[in-house]
């Protein structure tokens, strides 16, 4: 799926059930909190904190989960502010490369 047509899809299931979109300070916070249950799962899979109740679903599993929904408010917040990803992502890709080409391989950090 391309980018553009997962705004889209979005955007239709907003339109069929969520009724409107929450205000942009609204799904910010939705955003922050999402990322948050992300993190929070990150630290007891690859950190050094545990779950307090063993999980149903695998790692892979609630990762991915959480992952999306982190995606969808990040869509949600991308179509109410008229923002393209598919572009966002290409300039920001060439940006990266054009200030990174040669940062990372430099880095005496990366190599150890």
């Amino acid at each position: 799926m391309e980018i553009k047509e997962a705004q889209n899809q979005v955007d239709e299931w907003i339109k069929s059930f969520g009724v409107r979109y929450f205000n942009e300070l609204t799904n910010m916070a939705m955003l922050t909190e999402e990322v948050g249950e992300l993190a929070r799962l990150v630290a007891r899979i690859h950190g050094e904190q545990s779950f307090k109740n063993p999980p149903e679903k695998s790692p892979k599993e609630l990762l991915s989960d959480e992952m999306a929904d982190v995606l969808f408010v990040l869509i949600c917040m991308a179509n109410q502010m008229d923002i393209d990803l598919d572009k966002a992502l290409v300039e920001n890709l060439m940006k990266k490369t054009n200030r990174d080409s040669d940062r990372h391989q430099n880095n005496e950090k990366l190599t150890k």
